[in-house]
């Protein structure tokens, strides 16, 4: 028999049509005889039914299959608060880096104008840096596999790096008491 694998409102990928949907409704699909269905279908507003083995859970996307963590890259957003000849001294004049996490460029990160014109060359390097962070982060996770793997066989400064990326990792993962400041 048939178990709902997602819940209503459920934010899902949809890979066949290679967008985000978000569960409108659990269709059970009933058969005579039968306690319960045979079969779950998942509307997702897209105009048709989706079986389960057809979406994918916001948190389970494999960053390496074109999922949740590949997308993030840095576009550039015009200027609004300067004209381009005030800012000439910017890296590029007109427009400030924008890091989008989402294929259709939606959500991310951004920066307020004052900082950016305080510190332009920080701003790109930090745009830079969080859009880099999904393959930093599978890099981490690949020395902390190979060290994982084979300690024995490790260096020990490749050890100490393991050691220090498993920590990185456990903190990625925490969720902070209210009230705490990070950093």
């Amino acid at each position: 028999m048939a178990k709902t694998v997602y819940q209503r409102n459920q934010k899902v990928w949809v890979e066949s049509v290679g967008a985000w949907a978000t569960i409108e409704k659990i269709v059970p699909i009933w058969a005579k005889g039968f306690d319960e269905p045979v079969r779950v279908t998942y509307d997702v507003g897209l105009g048709r039914e989706f079986l389960a083995h057809e979406l994918k859970p916001e948190d389970k996307m494999d960053p390496q299959e074109g999922g949740v963590l590949s997308n993030w890259r840095v576009l550039r957003a015009r200027n609004k608060w300067q004209q381009e000849s005030d800012c000439l001294h910017h890296p590029f004049p007109g427009t400030y880096p924008v890091v989008v996490t989402d294929p259709n460029d939606w959500g991310g990160w951004r920066t307020p104008g004052a900082e950016y014109d305080r510190d332009p060359r920080k701003i790109e390097f930090q745009a830079r840096l969080i859009a880099a962070a999904p393959r930093l982060h599978a890099l981490s996770r690949e020395i902390m596999t190979l060290v994982g793997d084979h300690p024995e066989d490790a260096p020990p400064a490749l050890l100490a790096l393991a050691q220090k990326a498993a920590a990185i990792e456990r903190e990625l993962h925490e969720t902070p008491a209210a009230g705490t400041v990070e950093g």
